[in-house]
């Protein structure tokens, strides 16, 4: 048996601390990668009854499973979508669009004129470098504006998206927020006036309140577990549970995983646990796609984690035991000395919701 555990309170802690914090300004809940790993339905219902009516998918195979979920709240696709077909589809299921080039508004506007109703978002890009009308191409953003209108598709919010927010007082978030005030600018002396306007992901919501605006897209912040400060409050979100498959002992100088990363220096009782990498246990971004100097904080980190003697636990019977040696593909292996283990008795391990298979089942209780 293993299941990845939801605990509800915690999450509408989590969604109440977001809330008042936000104050005036809208939230939009990303929903992207099986809702954070929680679960993109049950995650999305959960949100809809505690108050979140606001979803928004990374792409339109995400929004379309809300649709077909009887999900009926507003739904923003972040995504920009240039093929006809899949333009249809998410405007036959009431699904709103991101805009981001001419090119994308040109087939927008073909099909406005067809008599679709069409609602958009648009973005600009201020150094992100993914979708976006660029940040100084003016002209090009006031005549996109201009011939949507005309074509009467509703321009309900504008945004960008920051790369670097995870610190406060960063150069470059705070150009890319200059850069984007200056195209609100732009827009309003050509009495052009945009409901929504959001700059905000999870770690620039909780690094840059003056930069809450209308709107913020609020992801990895309900599950607790921001690339940046927790300032206020939040609670990390996910517990793997796992079967002991098998307890046994090891006698003094036994070599423990791969690359003989651990060696006992008594005999010593273990218990393996059916659970690694290929379900994601303990994995997480790769380091490579980290600049230097985040490579060196990172370096830094896993060294201060180490001088302090920080481990893998896992939770069995109300005591914690550390896990020894290296995860496995499938299996990890815990130091039970001195507790009272048996085969079948449940694990609890912290993990990140986001990286755990999908085949695993997921438990709100």
């Amino acid at each position: 048996m293993k299941q990845l555990v939801i605990n509800k309170e915690d999450l509408k802690h989590n969604i109440n601390k977001v809330k008042d914090f936000a104050k005036n300004s809208k939230i939009i809940a990303i929903v992207k990668g099986n809702g954070y790993g929680l679960d993109l339905i049950e995650y999305s219902k959960f949100l809809i009854n505690n108050g979140i009516d606001y979803l928004a998918a990374a792409t339109i195979e995400e929004a379309v499973e809300l649709r077909n979920a009887n999900i009926t709240e507003k739904i923003l696709l972040l995504s920009v979508l240039n093929n006809r077909e899949d333009l249809i589809q998410a405007i036959e299921q009431n699904i709103t669009l991101t805009v981001g080039s001419k090119e994308n508004t040109d087939v927008i506007n073909e099909l406005a004129k067809k008599g679709y109703n069409i609602k958009v978002h648009l973005k600009v890009d201020t150094g992100f470098g993914r979708y976006g009308f660029l940040y100084s191409d003016h002209e090009n953003i006031l005549n996109s504006i201009k011939n949507l209108k005309e074509n009467n598709v509703e321009i309900e919010g504008i945004y960008t998206h920051l790369s670097d927010a995870y610190f406060k007082k960063n150069k470059h978030t705070l150009k890319q927020f200059e850069r984007f005030k200056n195209i609100i600018e732009i827009l309003e002396k050509n009495n052009i006036s945009i409901n929504l306007k959001h700059v905000c992901n999870s770690p620039a919501f909780l690094n840059y309140p003056e930069m809450h605006l209308d709107a913020v897209r609020i992801g990895s912040a309900f599950l607790g577990r921001v690339c940046s400060e927790n300032n206020i409050g939040l609670k990390k979100i996910g517990e793997l549970e796992v079967e002991v498959a098998e307890v046994r002992k090891v006698p003094k100088g036994f070599s423990i995983s791969y690359l003989n990363s651990y060696k006992t220096n008594k005999e010593t009782q273990i218990a393996i646990l059916p659970i690694g990498h290929i379900e994601g246990y303990n994995i997480g971004p790769k380091v490579e796609m980290f600049k230097p100097k985040h490579k060196i904080i990172r370096a830094l980190q896993e060294l201060k984690s180490l001088l302090k003697k920080q481990k893998l636990t896992a939770v069995i019977n109300d005591k914690r035991y550390d896990i020894i040696g290296t995860i496995g593909m499938y299996h990890a292996i815990v130091d039970i000395e001195n507790g009272n283990v048996k085969n079948g008795d449940i694990a609890c391990l912290e993990v990140n919701p986001l990286y755990i298979s999908n085949k695993i089942n997921r438990v709100y209780r």
